[in-house]
């Protein structure tokens, strides 16, 4: 718990140190440079099929840092690569604030995983130690929206937004992180937790995140 305690620490001094100047985005400008993205994600930016995910709603900043990281392959993806290499920091920002703007559509979750899915989410494991969903996601799953003006105050996370996600697609991504097959995570953040986690345990919690809003 300690070193995760002190690696999300890590996390945002690096974060804030190079990430502090940020433009803003045009969502107009943005839907017209989204039309290679509907293809997968859809027009609104809820993605029907559940392996890829649903980028409506989602926090404007996550959004970019992800672009970034598909593009300079610290986050690496055959399908993304390929679609973000053409892309500017100002188109980047543009799509990000369009899709951030459209509602997100809420997942149905498998209500026979809800109770542990709840608990682990909201309380973790301790005798793992397993760190809550909760503190980094929020109670509802919005992330950490205020990121942008509490960044240069520690401990801040730009956690995105997990509520409303295809259950399948968290999924994926945990078990991506604690396999190392997603490590763009500064500080190994989610990895460390990644690796604290079961297939069961994975299931549940994403179970239960996508019916949160």
């Amino acid at each position: 718990m300690k070193k995760i305690v002190i690696q999300i620490f890590a996390y945002t001094i690096i974060y804030g140190i190079f990430n502090i100047a940020i433009a803003a985005g045009n969502p107009e400008a943005g839907k017209s440079k989204s039309a290679a993205c509907v293809a997968c994600h859809m027009v609104d930016g809820n993605s029907v099929m559940p392996e890829w995910p649903k980028l409506a709603g989602q926090i404007p900043h996550y959004l970019v840092s992800q672009l970034k990281a598909f593009k300079s392959g610290e986050r690496v993806n055959a399908v993304m690569a390929p679609m973000v290499k053409p892309l500017s920091e100002q188109d980047m920002e543009d799509i990000a604030a369009y899709f951030s703007s459209q509602t997100i559509k809420m997942g149905v979750a498998d209500q026979g995983q809800m109770a542990v899915g709840e608990k682990l989410y909201k309380k973790g494991e301790f005798y793992t130690p397993l760190t809550a969903c909760i503190g980094c996601h929020g109670m509802d799953g919005q992330g950490n929206r205020t990121w942008e003006d509490t960044m240069p105050i520690p401990p801040t996370v730009l956690a995105p937004a997990v509520g409303g996600q295809h259950a399948a697609y968290l999924a994926k991504q945990l078990q991506a992180f604690r396999s190392g097959e997603r490590a763009n995570d500064v500080g190994q953040v989610m990895q460390k937790i990644a690796q604290q986690m079961s297939d069961d345990q994975i299931k549940a919690v994403a179970e239960y995140m996508t019916q949160l809003q």
